[in-house]
């Protein structure tokens, strides 16, 4: 029986690989315009800090592959080649459609490296796929808009609470708090009636149910630096308002993300990390998702949802 090929567009933010990537990097994420020194000096430090560079650059490509593998493995029907496209660094999201179409793949599933929907996230990657591959006539894309509901997803999370509160004593649980966090966006969204912090909401709630936590909150992280207004509490603040309320142990799960990259390994583990031992409280953060087989899996289920609803 021979197998369709079918092409899986996997789309990331991006990261430097090297510290001489960091000005461009830096520079197209500020849309052309070259970061001054001040700011090319805070953001080198802030790698220096979690280790030289971030990880997400070989996770990124280590998880396109492990999907890649999975899919392939758990079913007969098609033959999934994985491409990456990245928002801010090369292969760019058009160099993956590109590849796509010079290998004659004329379908494609495209996903997003982040679980939730927004106009910044997913609307704009899926965005940018499309225009390309209509501008090249083809591949066809299929693409995934969010997938915080995959059941593996949730379960992946839950787990790893259970298991950090395993090592929390008991009386101490009862002035433990879980800070689900995800990547702040322009207040302006609300106005749009955006969906992506109703889907936070509802992904702490899955999440804090299936592990059966009873104290719980959300908050954001890792605001860009413009004039207007980001969505909030920040979980900085929230954090002070917590220890105020009595807690004394913080567990922080940033279900926004699914790598260790920079906004995990700095602002969670170094900035709250340091502000937790400020307030003498508890910091706890399990591992990310990175290339976990049940992650992998939650990913795997999401594109195969996605080519049954063409059907």
């Amino acid at each position: 029986m021979t197998k369709n090929r079918m092409g899986l567009l996997v789309m990331a933010y991006g990261t430097p690989r090297s510290t001489e990537e960091i000005e461009p990097y830096y520079t197209h994420i500020r849309r052309g315009r070259t970061p001054t020194p001040e700011l090319l000096q805070e953001l080198t430090d802030r790698y220096e800090k979690i280790g030289g560079i971030s990880p997400l650059a070989r996770i990124t490509e280590e998880q396109a592959s492990a999907l890649e593998t999975k899919l392939n493995h758990i079913q007969d029907e098609y033959e999934f080649k994985a491409y990456l496209g990245l928002k801010h660094i090369e292969p760019f999201i058009e160099d993956g459609i590109r590849r796509m179409n010079e290998d004659g793949i004329e379908e494609a599933v495209s996903i997003v490296l982040a679980p939730h929907y927004s106009t910044f996230s997913a609307k704009s990657y899926n965005g940018r796929a499309l225009e390309e591959s209509e501008k090249r006539g083809g591949p066809t894309l299929y693409s995934i808009d969010n997938w915080h509901e995959e059941p593996a997803f949730i379960r992946y999370w839950a787990e790893r609470l259970q298991e950090t509160y395993a090592s929390i004593s008991e009386t101490e649980q009862e002035k433990t708090i879980v800070i689900f966090s995800a990547h702040s966006l322009p207040e302006k969204i609300k106005q749009m009636n955006d969906p992506y912090p109703q889907q936070i909401a509802d992904n702490a709630r899955m999440i804090a149910e299936m592990a059966n936590v009873p104290h719980y909150t959300t908050a954001w992280q890792s605001a860009g630096r413009t004039p207007e207004p980001w969505l909030g509490p920040d979980v900085l603040d929230r954090m002070r308002g917590l220890h105020k309320e009595g807690y004394t142990t913080m567990v922080f799960c940033p279900i926004g993300f699914v790598s260790d990259h920079l906004e995990v390994l700095y602002d969670n583990d170094y900035e709250c990390k340091n502000l937790a031992d400020e307030l003498g409280v508890h910091y706890f953060r399990p591992p990310m998702p990175n290339t976990h087989e049940m992650f992998i899996g939650a990913l795997a289920s999401a594109v195969l949802k996605k080519l049954e609803e063409r059907k």
